[in-house]
């Protein structure tokens, strides 16, 4: 099973009910369709970036899950269909790689790490960001 990361945004103006019964429907979903929820996280109350069925801001979770991708079809197609629902994403997560267990640890503090000098000069084609410029966002789930 694959790993995939759900960003719902709700209607502000549900009661705590229906965003519960929303949010139930969502895991039931998923459940049904042979996959496990590793995490459910809400964002809170956030504004749009544009207004959305008359609404300026959204109740943003995000659910962590791991499904077969055939689930996937059937998930989107439910959040679509429901009124409570303003947008919905589903990304592929990549998990991280972990060390091969049958190796040796003594072989990985071996290996030479080759780090450019600082004589050398940086190729033309690359393009350098300066961390400054950017503007990550905070990650979702830890």
């Amino acid at each position: 099973m694959r790993r995939y990361e759900l960003m719902l945004v709700l209607r502000p103006d549900l009661a705590d009910d229906k965003v519960q019964a929303s949010l139930e429907r969502t895991t039931r979903a998923i459940a049904a369709g042979g996959g496990q929820i590793v995490k459910q996280a809400p964002w809170g109350r956030r504004r749009l970036a544009y207004p959305i069925d008359h609404h300026r801001e959204g109740s943003y979770y995000v659910i962590l899950f791991e499904a077969p991708a055939t689930a996937i079809l059937e998930l989107e197609r439910g959040l679509l269909i429901s009124e409570e629902v303003l947008r919905h994403l589903v990304t592929r997560v990549e998990r991280p790689v972990r060390a091969a267990r049958g190796r040796d640890a003594d072989a990985d503090a071996d290996a030479e790490v080759v780090l450019p000098s600082d004589d050398e000069e940086p190729d033309e084609d690359l393009e350098l960001i300066d961390e400054s410029e950017s503007e990550a966002a905070p990650a979702a789930i830890d």
